[in-house]
């Protein structure tokens, strides 16, 4: 129980926090913009980078890993396109529908890889990410480029995915692996940043959240909710099992598959004309019940894999 305990109430506990500051102390919006780019461009990145490049990667089931997830992320696409269609969403709310359903909000992962696994667990769980980003920015671009009223640029949806920060931080994270690891100086230098990275990205996902949304279209919330939190981890770990990864290695597939979706996606919504109040609902609803539903997912993966 204490590892759980340390695992998830300083991570949960940041997230009220940043609530709280936002309320009060911190209230201004562009100090919370401030560290949202400084975590995105730069604290972020270093984490991945160093997570990943601390690898070994001829010890690590990538191979397993990328399939149970794309797997998983494809299905929840489909998933979250026929759920949002069932409700009779427009495009934009598709758009929040989907992001909902696939995105990941992985400062709280790397909160609870490294609580409850150590430093083995961090680097699979930077490793996930790495599979995880790509699929997401990709899908997500798309989505967004096919509502607009220009031509749809296949060019530019791919540069823009190439360019996403996360996508540099964990392609440079493989490279570093692959040529051996970082060199002395450089390391704890990335590694403190990344550390960095978790305590104010908590604090920032917290005072994105708020509660005034909540009673917008409580239905497609919940049923998006469920696709995150219940669905897409579900696969994901049957996925592993009938591939026969490795323990510690499903369970950082699952529990990065687990996690609400990023705070992020409402300012991706709102900047790209997706459904910005309906996005900030699904944002707030899924990390309430992720307070509940990430400990039982560890918990199936223990009993299921024998992780942890």
């Amino acid at each position: 129980m204490l590892p759980y305990l340390d695992a998830f109430v300083p991570a949960f506990g940041l997230l009220a926090l940043g609530a709280w500051l936002k309320r009060s102390l911190l209230p201004d919006d562009r100090v919370w913009a401030g560290i949202e780019r400084l975590i995105f461009w730069v604290l972020l990145p270093a984490l991945l980078c160093s997570a990943i490049g601390s690898v070994r990667l001829g010890e690590v089931p990538v191979v397993g890993m990328m399939t149970a997830i794309w797997g998983a992320l494809a299905l929840g696409t489909a998933a979250s396109l026929l759920l949002a269609r069932g409700f009779r969403q427009p495009h934009p709310s598709m758009t929040s529908v989907l992001m909902g359903g696939i995105r990941f909000n992985n400062l709280v992962g790397f909160a609870v890889a490294g609580a409850v696994f150590g430093l083995p667990g961090l680097a699979l769980g930077a490793v996930a990410t790495g599979l995880i980003v790509p699929f997401v920015q990709l899908v997500t671009t798309v989505a967004f480029a096919a509502g607009g009223s220009g031509r749809f640029r296949p060019l530019a949806v791919l540069r823009q995915v190439a360019l996403n920060p996360l996508i540099l931080g964990c392609a440079a994270g493989f490279l570093v692996a692959a040529l051996g690891g970082l060199p002395p100086g450089i390391k704890p230098t990335l590694e403190t940043l990344g550390r960095a990275s978790v305590a104010l990205g908590l604090l920032a996902v917290g005072a994105a959240l708020t509660l005034d949304a909540l009673s917008d279209r409580l239905g497609l919330q919940l049923a998006t909710t469920a696709l995150k939190l219940i669905l897409m981890p579900g696969l994901t770990l049957l996925l592993c099992l009938a591939l026969g990864v490795p323990a510690l290695g499903t369970a950082m597939a699952v529990l990065f598959m687990a996690l609400p979706t990023a705070a992020t996606s409402y300012v991706m919504a709102r900047a790209m004309g997706g459904d910005a109040p309906l996005m900030a609902a699904i944002t707030t609803t899924e990390h309430l019940l992720a307070v509940v539903s990430l400990p039982l997912w560890l918990w199936a993966v223990r009993a299921a894999a024998g992780a942890g």
